[in-house]
């Protein structure tokens, strides 16, 4: 008897060790070691263990269908891109009832919700583009402070223009036309709120609508006065800008790997801004999953609030659940507080896609240099919208 109960525990430790869970995500390098302390906390607190491959979604996205077709899957959870997931809602299990919908922030999860309101895949964090980047310490130098009204925004660029040194208060990004469509959503959002950047990515509403004008007309005023730089190569001008030829710079959070001093950087939004385009990893388990069970103890954990917190702990990402600011380091605090209370949102150009996105950037980089031509760069992007 004691010999037999020995060998059924000895089959019990061995299946609890041998348990593991196979991932696939986008990171390699840091991004992946700044990941793997997460997957090596889970395996602490629940004895799976994992195996992590890095693999491109755009590759993903050529292998998944064939494999899926022979009912297989490469792993058990799978970080891939959102419209993927609802795509293929027959292959992948529904997490409605696994994970805590309710902790995520209002709008994480829409991207991988059914019109029914099922939710097929898990929001993990994010990287956000929260607004406009300052040097603390060139604020501090010159007396300026963030601010609160519109009025006091535009103080503000007049109160820059004024220093010694600087060519203009706002540095002006561009490469193909991005960042300048970030900036462009930025105010378009704080000032037809949230449902006009939606209603835009729907074609709900028309380029040449009110909300739309109000907002864009608020973007032209600036340019008029020359507070924006000209467009210049983004890194090339993130350069300029961290030297103190311009005060403010418009960038995603990723700025922060960018420069020789994070701890130096601080960040403000617009104004009585509502809404926040985020870069959210969103990640699934497969139907044909070869350890289902712990896949989905894994997508438990990644949408909890330990999950993430040990992540934002890294470095780098905003958190989709309520993670305690305490978590976060010093430069991404800042940014996580910007996200409390928003709404989390989809790019603009990045969903509309197409021919469209290539004429909304050429519609920017000449509003850019020629504000006055307003009218006619609407008329060409209501024209130029999908049917």
């Amino acid at each position: 008897m004691k010999k037999l109960l020995v060998t059924v525990l000895i089959v019990l430790s061995t299946a609890l060790i041998s348990s593991t869970v196979s991932v696939i995500g986008p990171w390699s390098g840091v991004e992946m070691d700044a990941f793997l302390p997460v997957l090596e906390e889970f395996k602490a607190k629940t004895g799976i263990d994992y195996t992590y491959q890095t693999y491109r979604a755009e590759d993903l996205a050529n292998v998944l269908p064939a494999q899926f077709s022979a009912k297989k899957a490469p792993a058990d959870v799978i970080f891939m891109w959102s419209n993927f997931i609802t795509s293929n809602t027959q292959h992948v299990v529904d997490l409605s009832d696994v994970i805590d919908t309710d902790a995520y922030i209002p709008g994480a999860l829409d991207n991988v919700k059914t019109s029914d309101g099922r939710v097929f895949g898990i929001s993990y964090t994010a990287k956000v583009k929260p607004g406009f980047w300052y040097r603390k310490s060139f604020f501090e130098s010159h007396g300026l402070k963030a601010p609160t009204t519109w009025d006091e925004f535009v103080a503000l660029l007049e109160k820059i223009e004024t220093i010694p040194g600087v060519k203009d208060a706002i540095a002006s990004g561009n490469g193909v036309g991005w960042p300048l469509s970030d900036v462009t959503e930025h105010f378009l959002i704080t000032f037809g709120g949230p449902e006009l950047q939606k209603d835009l990515i729907e074609g709900n509403t028309t380029w040449r609508s009110y909300a739309v004008r109000n907002a864009m007309e608020k973007l032209v005023y600036l340019l008029e006065k020359g507070y924006f730089s000209e467009p210049t190569e983004w890194t090339t001008i993130l350069e300029q800008w961290w030297n103190g030829d311009y005060g403010l710079y418009f960038m995603g959070q990723w700025i922060t790997g960018m420069v020789d001093d994070p701890n130096d950087l601080a960040v403000f939004s617009l104004p009585g801004n509502r809404g926040m385009v985020f870069s959210i990893d969103y990640a699934f388990v497969p139907e044909y999953a070869t350890n289902k069970a712990e896949a989905l103890e894994l997508v438990k954990f990644l949408s909890s609030v330990e999950g993430q917190s040990i992540q934002v702990a890294q470095g780098g990402h905003i958190a989709t659940v309520g993670v305690d600011m305490s978590n976060y380091p010093a430069v991404d605090k800042e940014i996580a507080k910007l996200t409390e209370g928003v709404e989390t949102l989809n790019d603009l150009d990045d969903s509309i896609g197409g021919l469209w996105q290539t004429a909304f950037w050429d519609q920017l980089k000449l509003i850019w240099v020629r504000p006055e031509r307003l009218d006619d760069a609407l008329m060409d992007l209501d024209e130029k919208m999908p049917k």
